[in-house]
């Protein structure tokens, strides 16, 4: 049992992690939705090499997809309009891109299911390595560029980095279970007002993202869906509860 649940456990570690540090970035910003239309382009780019490549190039397409999200949201961002309204057109034309994509194939429902939130609990450790390297770059790029550059450049920067982990992270866990670890620790840390907000998110998603994977090993339950369904509870549960009445 341990060696099966060794694997997801080290994973979800890796994930809240580089998750977290956007989550709490992306809530400053005021465009929560942004990590779930990147996330839903990096899954249209893998939507088209299932559906018309026969999985090959899976994550060039799956990174080039989300580069051009964030490149899209980049310039959106510095021009006078609703963002989050633009945000979630991205989004829309990304859900409706992958139905239109995988439509035609027989295994179309199966494999929206998977981009959505897929089984992590036999996740191979290679992918984890993998995807473990790429976080480091990212992280490495958070701490000594991304401080550095001002205006466009750091929003240009900032979107493509979120870019590059999603992309990452999604063919790993699936669209919801990126949103749920990047949005849920963060929003949980800023309602309780932390001391280190950073931290904090650390220790929650931990705690929600280990839990859920015992929980689906024990009853047989999909991973992915339960770690974003434990995530949204939890998380509700206490920006309700402890969250100040609007006056």
């Amino acid at each position: 049992m341990s060696d099966i649940l060794l694997i997801p456990i080290l994973l979800v570690i890796i994930l809240v992690m580089i998750h977290s540090w956007f989550g709490l970035r992306v809530l400053e910003k005021g465009i929560i939705f942004t990590d779930l239309a990147i996330a839903q382009f990096a899954a249209l780019g893998s939507a088209i090499s299932l559906g018309y490549f026969h999985e090959e190039y899976f994550y060039p397409l799956t990174l080039s997809f989300a580069l051009l999200s964030a490149f899209l949201i980049a310039i959106a961002s510095q021009r006078n309009i609703k963002l989050e309204a633009f945000i979630g057109l991205l989004y829309v034309l990304g859900a409706s891109g992958i139905m239109m994509v995988l439509s035609h194939s027989s295994e179309g429902m199966e494999h929206f299911k998977s981009l959505l939130a897929s089984d992590i609990l036999f996740t191979p450790i290679e992918d984890v390595i993998k995807s473990a390297l790429i976080y480091l770059l990212v992280a490495l790029l958070i701490w000594q560029l991304y401080p550095r550059v001002k205006g466009f450049l750091k929003d240009l920067l900032f979107f493509s980095l979120l870019a590059l982990t999603v992309s990452s992270s999604v063919e790993l866990a699936g669209v919801l279970v990126v949103f749920v670890l990047l949005i849920a620790p963060a929003l949980v840390a800023r309602t309780l007002t932390t001391q280190k907000p950073l931290l904090f998110s650390f220790y929650f998603g931990w705690f929600f993202g280990i839990l859920a994977i015992v929980l689906s090993y024990f009853y047989d339950l999909p991973t992915g869906y339960s770690i974003v369904f434990l995530g949204a509870l939890f998380s509700a549960l206490i920006v309700l509860f402890r969250s100040e009445k609007a006056v």
